[in-house]
């Protein structure tokens, strides 16, 4: 650990516990909270789960088995340049909130050969099972024998192989990352880490590279690189300073939007689903499973 690392630690660790609940009032959390936050979201995402942790390493003030959330091979398929560009082309303006559907998914059918049980590329002439061909025979329901004999097992097989062959070349490869989420005591809120890795070897990604998912405006700047007080290596992690006048924000508008509906606000255990679509708004291009339907308003 860095000094800077150790003198972030010794902070934390002399930081008094929060033990009251002010998340409608200040958007910060207690530990109690973040776990009943964390609980929900396990619930509803099964991509996510909570991970206990070096036992040397665990925080006294959380569950042993409940150390900290983690969600692993996520895809980022695109890099967040290329949407920016996109954006900035089609004059797209959301303010401070970013919505990550902006990035569409282009069909790739048509780039890829269609194979058949012979191992053969189907050309759009080619009869489809169950048609009568031009001479009037129905060739599905009167099958020739002779295709089913044992001199043709080998050639058989051969043939799916060759079309798991091609089946695995035409596979899109993507970056990964593996996502967690801990409970930050002096900020008294969660904070995000990512760890992400190559597409073809699976190899952890440079700090210069995983920057490359994250916006430009945040990049090195909230966005930094740091080390996980529970996973070995450097992650890139999303600096808490802010999250608490962020959700404060958030929840406000939430509230807002609901008056007259006899709604005194969310319930801390939505907490962490709207977290992540804040989270989103930074990191765009890496599709992680936050799943409820959460509006998530930072307008002032």
């Amino acid at each position: 650990m860095s000094v800077i690392g150790q003198l972030r630690a010794a902070r934390e660790y002399m930081y008094p516990m929060r033990t009251t609940s002010a998340f409608l009032e200040k958007g910060v959390l207690t530990p109690e909270e973040f776990v009943k936050a964390g609980d929900e979201l396990v619930f509803k995402c099964p991509t996510w789960q909570w991970e206990g942790g070096d036992p040397k390493k665990k925080k006294s003030f959380l569950p042993d088995d409940k150390q900290y959330l983690v969600t692993r091979n996520v895809p980022s398929q695109t890099r967040v340049s290329s949407m920016e560009t996109m954006m900035a082309m089609e004059g797209d303006d959301e303010g401070d909130w970013l919505v990550s559907s902006v990035i569409k998914s282009q069909a790739i059918e048509d780039e890829f050969d269609i194979i058949d049980d012979e191992g053969e590329v189907i050309s759009d002439e080619k009869a489809k099972p169950g048609e009568i061909s031009e001479d009037g025979n129905d060739d599905d329901e009167y099958a020739d024998m002779a295709d089913f004999e044992d001199d043709n097992i080998v050639e058989d097989e051969a043939a799916i192989t060759t079309t798991a062959a091609t089946y695995d070349d035409n596979l899109i490869k993507v970056r990964t990352y593996d996502l967690s989420i801990t409970y930050d005591k002096y900020y008294q809120v969660p904070r995000v880490w990512m760890m992400g890795y190559t597409a073809e070897t699976h190899q952890p990604l440079t700090g210069k590279e995983m920057m490359e998912d994250v916006i430009t405006d945040y990049a090195n700047r909230t966005v930094t690189i740091e080390y996980h007080p529970h996973v070995s290596g450097p992650h890139a992690s999303i600096h808490p300073c802010q999250h608490g006048k962020v959700m404060k924000t958030i929840v406000r508008n939430l509230i807002k939007s609901t008056d007259g509906d006899g709604d005194e606000g969310p319930s801390v255990s939505l907490y962490l689903f709207i977290f992540l679509k804040f989270v989103s708004s930074i990191i765009p291009t890496i599709n992680y499973d936050f799943t409820m339907d959460v509006t998530a308003n930072t307008s002032k």
